[in-house]
C-alpha cells in the first residue's frame, strides 16, 4: 500500500519514496473532484454532516497526503524529491483555487449560511462558515469566468515561484564551503565551534587528505564566526558569502532578483482582480489590522519610541570599537562582533561561557517541566517513525493519563534542511465518530548537532528559540475544539498567530525557570546566579537597534506590497534603500541582498505580515505581564491562559480571546517595558 495513503496514524517516513508521491495525490485528487461534484449537484438542503463534514474528511486526507511531502522536501531535501515535489505542487494549487472559485459551492455555503440549520451551530461552525464565505470572496468565486482563468493561472505561478525561491536559498547557502587550514586565522573561535568545524572538514574531505576547518553559511556554523572571530577578513568573506546568497552575485539560475519582481507583480494583479487597492489590503482582509495604514503608522510610532535607544546603542558600539578594538570605521561585518566584546566587558560575561549551561538534556526537560507546572501537564517520549536519526518523538498527556496531543523535534541543521525555525501542523484535533483525533505537530530547528561524546549545548538565544517553536506547537497541541477549521492553530489571524510563541520567551529570563534547566557541560554545575543577573542585566542590551531592525523588515514588507510598482521606476533594492534611510541606523553596505533571502514574505505565510511578529508582541508581552503580577509559575494563570488563549484555537476572534483572558484591550507599555524602551522615573 502507498503510505501516503494510510490515514490510520501518524505518516510512514521511513516508507515515504519520491516514486509514491504522484500516484498517492492524483488519486485523492481526483477522489475529491468526485466528491465536490456530487455535493454541489445535490439539492437536498445542506447541513453540518452532509455537506461540510465529508468535504471536510477529505481534504483532510489530501493534506495529510501532501503534507509530509512537504515536510520531507524542507527537512530532507533531495534532487529527487525536489523535482516531484515541485512537479506536484500546481496540482495541489490548481485544486484549492479551483475550490476557492467554485461559485456552486460558494452557494451552496450561503445556502446553509441563511438556513434555519445555520441558528442551531455552535459558535465554532459559525466562525468556520463565516470564514469560508469570507475566504470564496479572497479566492475570486464571484470573479467573471475569464478573471477566474487568471486568477488561477497566477497562484499556480506563485507557488512555483516561491518553492523556486526556497530551492535557490537553500542551493546558494549549501554552494559555499570555506576549508581553513591555518588555524592562526580562527583566533577568538570558541573550542566547540573549531571541533565542529574540524568534524565537518574531516566528513567533507578526510582527515588525512586535506586536514582543516571547514565552515558554511548555515546558522551554527555561521554565527559563531561573525561573533567570535578576531579575524576581521575572514568575517567580512563570511559576512559577504552570506549577504549576497540568491542574488546576481553567484550563479545566473540561483539569482532570486527577477522571481521576487515577478511574484510582488502577480500579487497586485490579484488584489486587483479581487478589487483591492493593492495586495496589502487583500492579505490584511483576513488579519486583525485594519489597514496597510494602520500597520505602517504602528510601525513609525514604535520606531520613533525605539530610535534615541538605537542611535544611542550604535554610538556606544562605534565609541568601544574605535577605543578598545581598533576598529576606527565600524562595518556590517564588524557589528556582531565588536558587539559581543562590549557585553563581555560591561556586563563581565560572554555567550559562549553562558552557553556551557545550556546542555540539551537539561534544557529539553526544564522547558518540559515548565509546561507540566502551568498546564498541569506529563510529556514523555515516545516512539515513531522518523524521517532522521536525530529526531524524536513526544507524548503529551493530562494529569489523568489521557493523550492530549504528540510532536516531533528536529533540533539540529544539516544541509538537507532549510534554514530557521517552525512549527508544522500534522495532525489536527477533531471529533470522529469513533471519538477524538488527538494533534500532532512539527518543531525544527537548526542548532549545532552534539560534537563529540558530549550532548549538545545551546546558546540562550536557541534557547529562547526553541521555547518559541513549542509556543507555536502548545497553540495547536492544546486546542479543545473539536472542527478542524479552527482547531489549533487554523482560522486563527495571521496576525495573532505569535501569540502563544513570543509568550513563551519570557520564560527564559526568569530565574525560577531558568536555573532548573541548566547544567554546565563540563562540571555539571547549575548557572549561577550572578551569571543570571549579568544575563538580565544584558538583556535589553541593543535592543534599539534590534527593534528597529524588526521594524525595517515590517515597513519594507507592507509599504513593497501596497505603495510600491513592480517593474516600475524603482527597484525593490531602492524601496528598501528608501525604508532604511527613514527607520535604520546601521545600513548594509551597497553589495549587501538581504530580499533575496527574505523567505518569509516570499516563500513563506508571511506576505504583507512581517509586521505580525511586532503586532503580536504587543499582545504577549501584555499577556505575560499578567503572570509577572501573579506570579510566573501560577498555575491557576497558567490554565487561564490555556482555556482563553490556547484552548479556542481560531474558534473566536483573537482580540476576544485576549481580552478575555486579560480583562481588557491591550496595551503598548509592556512590550515597551520589557524590551526597555520606556523611559521609568
Amino acid at each position: 500500500m502507498n503510505p501516503l495513503l494510510d490515514f490510520s496514524g501518524l505518516p510512514r517516513f521511513a516508507e515515504i519514496r519520491p516514486e509514491h508521491v504522484s500516484p498517492a495525490i492524483d488519486k485523492l485528487l481526483s477522489d475529491n473532484r468526485a466528491l465536490i461534484s456530487r455535493l454541489v449537484d445535490d439539492h437536498s438542503q445542506p447541513t453540518w454532516q452532509n455537506f461540510i463534514v465529508p468535504m471536510e474528511d477529505a481534504n483532510e486526507r489530501l493534506s495529510r497526503a501532501w503534507g509530509p511531502v512537504g515536510h520531507l522536501n524542507a527537512v530532507m531535501n533531495s534532487p529527487e524529491l525536489r523535482e516531484v515535489y515541485n512537479a506536484t505542487l500546481p496540482k495541489i494549487t490548481q485544486y484549492y483555487a479551483e475550490l476557492g472559485q467554485n461559485l456552486k459551492l460558494y452557494n451552496k455555503f450561503k445556502e446553509l449560511r441563511n438556513s434555519t440549520v445555520y441558528e442551531g451551530l455552535g459558535a465554532a461552525r459559525k466562525k468556520i462558515i463565516e470564514n469560508e464565505l469570507r475566504d470564496f470572496r479572497l479566492g475570486g468565486a464571484e470573479l467573471p469566468d475569464a478573471q477566474k482563468t487568471r486568477y488561477l493561472e497566477i497562484q499556480e505561478r506563485l507557488s512555483e515561484l516561491s518553492s523556486r525561491f526556497s530551492d535557490n536559498l537553500l542551493d546558494s547557502t549549501n554552494d559555499f564551503l570555506l576549508l581553513i587550514e591555518n588555524k592562526d586565522e580562527l583566533t577568538g573561535l570558541p573550542e566547540d565551534v573549531l571541533q565542529a568545524a574540524k568534524e565537518a572538514a574531516n566528513d567533507k574531505f578526510g582527515s588525512s587528505d586535506k586536514p582543516g576547518w571547514l565552515f558554511t553559511l548555515k546558522a551554527p556554523s555561521y554565527m559563531p564566526v561573525m561573533q567570535y572571530a578576531s579575524n576581521r577578513s575572514l568575517r567580512e568573506q563570511m559576512y559577504r558569502a552570506y549577504g549576497t546568497r540568491a542574488s546576481e552575485f553567484g550563479k545566473q539560475e540561483w539569482d532570486n532578483t527577477p522571481l521576487m519582481e515577478e511574484i510582488i507583480k502577480l500579487r497586485g494583479e490579484e488584489a486587483a482582480l479581487l478589487g483591492f487597492e493593492n495586495y496589502g489590503e487583500l492579505s490584511l482582509a483576513s488579519k486583525m489590522a485594519n489597514s496597510p495604514q494602520q500597520v505602517v503608522e504602528f510601525m513609525r510610532e514604535l520606531a520613533q519610541r525605539a530610535r534615541p535607544y538605537a542611535e544611542k546603542d550604535l554610538a556606544e558600539l562605534r565609541t568601544f570599537a574605535k577605543a578598545e578594538l581598533g576598529i576606527a570605521e565600524l562595518q556590517s561585518w564588524d557589528n556582531s562582533y565588536a558587539s559581543e566584546k562590549l557585553r563581555e566587558q560591561r556586563y563581565a560575561f560572554s555567550e559562549q561561557e553562558v552557553k556551557q549551561y545550556f546542555p540539551e538534556n537539561a534544557v529539553l526537560p526544564g522547558m518540559f517541566k515548565l509546561v507540566e507546572t502551568l498546564y498541569g501537564l506529563q510529556i514523555k517520549q515516545a516512539s515513531a517513525p522518523v524521517w532522521h536519526k536525530d529526531v524524536r518523538f513526544f507524548d503529551i498527556r493530562n494529569d489523568r493519563g489521557q493523550l492530549v496531543g504528540q510532536f516531533y523535534l528536529d533540533l539540529y541543521a544539516r544541509s538537507s534542511k532549510r534554514g530557521g525555525a517552525w512549527m508544522d501542523d500534522v495532525i489536527t484535533r477533531r471529533r470522529l465518530p469513533s471519538g477524538i483525533q488527538t494533534p500532532v505537530a512539527y518543531l525544527n530547528c537548526n542548532f549545532s548537532p552534539p560534537v563529540g561524546n558530549k550532548p549538545a549545548v545551546f546558546t540562550h538565544d536557541e534557547v529562547i528559540t526553541l521555547f518559541h517553536e513549542f509556543g507555536h506547537g502548545l497553540h495547536h497541541l492544546l486546542t479543545e475544539v473539536e472542527d478542524m477549521g479552527v482547531s489549533g492553530i487554523n482560522g486563527v489571524e495571521w496576525d495573532a498567530v505569535e501569540l502563544p510563541s513570543q509568550f513563551m520567551e519570557n520564560f527564559c529570563w526568569e530565574w525560577d525557570v531558568l536555573h532548573g534547566m541548566t547544567r554546565h557541560s563540563d562540571s555539571g554545575e547549575p548557572l549561577p546566579r550572578a551569571l543570571f543577573e549579568k544575563m538580565v542585566a544584558a538583556k535589553n542590551f541593543q535592543s534599539g537597534l534590534q527593534t528597529l531592525r524588526q521594524i525595517e523588515f515590517s515597513l519594507f514588507d507592507m509599504l513593497m506590497h501596497s505603495n510600491f510598482e513592480a517593474g516600475g521606476a524603482k527597484s525593490i533594492l531602492q524601496l528598501l534603500d528608501d525604508v532604511r534611510s527613514e527607520v535604520a541606523v546601521l545600513i548594509p553596505p551597497a553589495f549587501h541582498r538581504f530580499p533575496n533571502s527574505f523567505s518569509h514574505i516570499f516563500a513563506g505565510g508571511y506576505a504583507a505580515g512581517y509586521y505580525s511578529y511586532k503586532w503580536a508582541e504587543v499582545l504577549s508581552a501584555d499577556a505575560y505581564s499578567m503572570f509577572e503580577e501573579n506570579g510566573v509559575l501560577n498555575p491557576d494563570v497558567g490554565a487561564r491562559f490555556r482555556s482563553e488563549i490556547l484552548a479556542v484555537g481560531g474558534s473566536r476572534d483573537a482580540m476576544q480571546s485576549f481580552s478575555s483572558f486579560r480583562g481588557r484591550e491591550p496595551s503598548l507599555d509592556a512590550l515597551l517595558r520589557h524590551n526597555g524602551l520606556l523611559e521609568t522615573s
